[in-house]
């Protein structure tokens, strides 16, 4: 009776481990929610424009000549990275939105055809080459490529990263990687249709429910590592971002901030 209940109790436990509690609510005239930097500034997409308002001042760019703005990074706010697919086309931009650097990958020595880029620190930039499936390492200072992983089956649903780890979402799993071309971590992709990161740690989109994936970088087969279902009001998640322990969702109207609690070690 009493192991049951102990089991009972650490069910419990696991459940009120991660928890979301509501900071604050926005109105956000925006097609798409970018995120918010270190130094709480925001960002979206308007009318094909990049907009940064904030306590650094409000700052637009835009260039229709590159097509559509397929991701924008801005885990470094001093080297904002700007990917157009339509033109296979990165833009670096500073902290006040003007360009430092354009990288076209058509015209490199060896073409490089990618669907993905986001930064990888250290002039790098994390790449999915469409014709090899395989994720890359750019450095576009020495204009080097390293490849990282095997060839992926599948079509490539999402990418998160920061500048240690790189992780990807396809059809069929979810993976983990380091800047020095190991694989970290490989788990069937569970239906997810989007991840963002935070360090070592996912949070997953399904059918508008989100599922928090803690310490998903670390190998470590000794301690099990629960993925966690986040109970949240019911908000349409149009876009969302985890920054600082902080998830925030755009519900196409409303920019709405959680402060997401991280379970003890």
């Amino acid at each position: 009776m009493k192991q049951l209940f102990l089991l009972f109790l650490l069910i419990a436990q696991i459940g009120v481990a991660q928890s979301l509690a509501p900071e604050g609510t926005v109105p956000l005239v925006a097609d798409r929610f970018i995120g918010i930097d270190n130094y709480k500034n925001t960002y979206f997409i308007k009318n094909r424009v990049i907009n940064k308002q904030g306590p650094d001042g409000n700052f637009l760019y835009n260039d229709l000549q590159l097509g559509r703005i397929t991701s924008v990074d801005i885990i470094n706010p001093l080297k904002v990275v700007v990917f157009f697919q339509d033109t296979n086309t990165v833009v670096l931009l500073d902290n006040k939105l003007s360009e430092i650097q354009r990288i076209n990958f058509n015209n490199l020595p060896q073409f490089l055809n990618v669907s993905t880029a986001t930064n990888a620190g250290n002039n790098s930039l994390w790449l999915f080459n469409v014709d090899t499936q395989q994720l890359e390492l750019y450095n576009y200072g020495s204009k080097l490529q390293t490849v990282v992983s095997q060839p992926f089956p599948g079509k490539l649903l999402s990418q998160a990263s920061n500048f240690n780890y790189c992780f990807t979402l396809t059809e069929k799993k979810l993976r983990a990687f380091n800047i020095y071309g190991s694989i970290l971590n490989e788990t069937p992709s569970e239906e997810y249709e989007l991840i963002i990161q935070q360090h070592e740690n996912l949070v997953a989109l399904k059918e508008n429910q989100l599922y928090y994936i803690p310490d998903f970088a670390r190998r470590n087969n000794e301690i099990a590592h629960e993925t966690v279902k986040l109970k949240l009001a019911e908000i349409t998640i149009k876009d969302l971002q985890l920054s600082n322990d902080f998830l925030y969702i755009y519900d196409g109207k409303l920019l709405h901030t959680f402060k997401l609690t991280i379970p003890k070690k």
